[in-house]
């Protein structure tokens, strides 16, 4: 059995108490950027650790960089990469990706 709590409830429990006792009480707008900020990079934080990573290694994509820098493009690549971009934007804009989708 694992200590609890784990970091995805430690991460969850930050984000409540900001976004419920601290962003509401700001009137200072730096401030309240700065907690909307941080609240953003919990949020990240929390989809990283509940994804899988993205679908390609560093070295894969090196290896398909210099393919394409070499012009030997393997067959399915736009679909790799695409797929690629998407799982790095559900964990740091799933937002963004929602809009396409």
């Amino acid at each position: 059995m694992a200590d609890q709590p784990r970091a995805p409830e430690l991460i969850e429990a930050v984000w409540e108490f900001l976004s419920t006792e601290v962003l509401p009480t700001l009137d200072d707008h730096r401030l309240k950027f700065r907690t909307l900020v941080a609240m953003n990079a919990l949020g990240i934080a929390r989809r990283e650790l509940e994804s899988n990573g993205p679908d390609l290694t560093d070295e894969e994509l090196r290896e398909l960089a210099r393919l394409i820098r070499a012009g030997d493009v393997p067959p399915a690549t736009h679909a790799k990469l695409k797929a690629h971009v998407a799982a790095k934007l559900r964990i740091s804009n799933p937002g963004y990706l929602e809009k396409y989708e």
